[in-house]
């Protein structure tokens, strides 16, 4: 919800007259929101399927099924609403899956589809370490993301669409060549100005001692977030930096499995393990922190990279999805993965951090960089650029 609550809150913002067709479900919280911050210019339509639709939402949240019954339910309700508001813009935002299509493209008006995510695919050499549960998971990912150049309903999606938006480059690559001259890479999701947060003029950067290396992950703990790789890492830097710490944010069923090798590794004393935290207290935690450890897999997104980076903590990611895009050379260390083995992206990760945790200059400048390279990244920017021409 919060990816369609920002592109809705933005528009408005911008003062555009917005109308969002959205499931009853939301009702409750949407309201509960406007009456904190009214908008005037911002309408909400509610739809729900009846019948056999509402029978396969009860199976499951993310029934896919579900969805394409529900999207030709919300076109149709919009098509009503368009007979009498005469829109400008028609704008698919959610689900944000390029494996779902959408029916608004029927309006006859420009069309956005996206930012839509999901050709993102961890490499094979780097699942050794997942369970066989995660396993599955991604080999059934890989054959619905081969299925996308042969779905009717997307192709029709794609040639209605005015601008596609995808959030990463191995998504792009899974529209046909036909549709590409009218796509865009942008991330689905961006952050509001950083007005509160620390600014690189006012914030001592350094760290009390050159050994203390503080890292941070925050996340749900899956396996495709590669905390795997990324606890390996931490050991090897432990070597050279024993007085090193990392602390893990988060819950998920790849816990006890991190917990396990972190064990194994002998590493258990140099890392907490911390479940959930209250939203007020997340910036003392990125503030306690020198570096933000990310090497996920396939994160379509990673708005999480932008909320460490907006409180001056360098990066440390692969080349992979979201992330991969986001950070540079600026702002923090993107280690390759697409080539080389599982052990070659260990040791990437761990000669990132071992860079940063000896050289306090380089991780000044990318705490500098970082609080630079993230007012990139905020929802005026995203919206401009997917609205720009049309």
């Amino acid at each position: 919800m919060a990816v369609g609550w920002g592109w809705a809150e933005e528009l408005a913002a911008q003062g555009h007259q917005v109308v969002v067709i959205t499931r009853a479900e939301n009702r409750h919280r949407i309201e509960q929101a406007l009456l904190h911050t009214p908008m005037l210019n911002l309408h909400f339509e509610y739809y729900d399927d009846p019948g056999l639709a509402r029978v396969l939402k009860r199976i499951s949240s993310r029934n896919h099924l579900y969805y394409y019954f529900w999207q030709w339910g919300a076109y149709r309700l919009a098509q009503f609403l368009h007979d009498k508001e005469k829109f400008d813009v028609v704008h698919h935002v959610t689900w944000v899956s390029i494996r779902q299509p959408s029916f608004m493209g029927k309006l006859g008006i420009p069309f956005i589809f996206g930012p839509v995510a999901g050709g993102e695919s961890a490499p094979y050499k780097l699942r050794n370490g997942y369970g066989l549960r995660q396993w599955l998971r991604d080999l059934l990912r890989d054959f619905a993301n081969a299925l996308v150049k042969f779905d009717p309903f997307l192709k029709l999606t794609f040639e209605r669409a005015s601008r596609i938006v995808v959030t990463s480059e191995e998504t792009r690559q899974l529209i046909h060549d036909r549709y590409r001259s009218k796509t865009i890479t942008r991330l689905a999701i961006a952050t509001s100005p950083f007005g509160s947060q620390p600014d690189v003029n006012n914030t001592d950067l350094r760290r009390a001692s050159a050994d203390c290396m503080r890292l941070l992950f925050v996340g749900r703990f899956l396996d495709w977030k590669g905390m795997h790789l990324g606890l390996v890492a931490m050991a090897k830097l432990l070597k050279q930096y024993p007085d090193a710490r990392l602390t893990m944010v988060g819950s998920g069923m790849a816990e006890q499995g991190w917990r396990t090798l972190a064990a194994e590794l002998g590493i258990g004393d140099c890392v907490e393990w911390i479940s959930w935290m209250k939203q007020e207290d997340l910036p003392q935690l990125y503030r306690s922190h020198d570096v933000f450890l990310f090497p996920s897999l396939q994160d379509s997104g990673g708005l999480v990279v932008l909320e460490a980076m907006s409180f001056g903590l360098p990066v440390v990611a692969l080349d992979l999805g979201g992330p991969g895009s986001i950070v540079d050379e600026t702002c923090g260390i993107v280690v390759p993965a697409k080539e080389g083995s599982k052990l070659d992206v260990i040791e990437g990760l761990s000669g990132a951090c071992k860079l940063l945790a000896g050289d306090e200059s380089l991780r000044q400048r990318l705490s500098a960089g970082a609080l630079q390279r993230v007012k990139h990244f905020q929802w005026s920017q995203l919206v401009a650029d997917v609205y720009v021409g049309l």
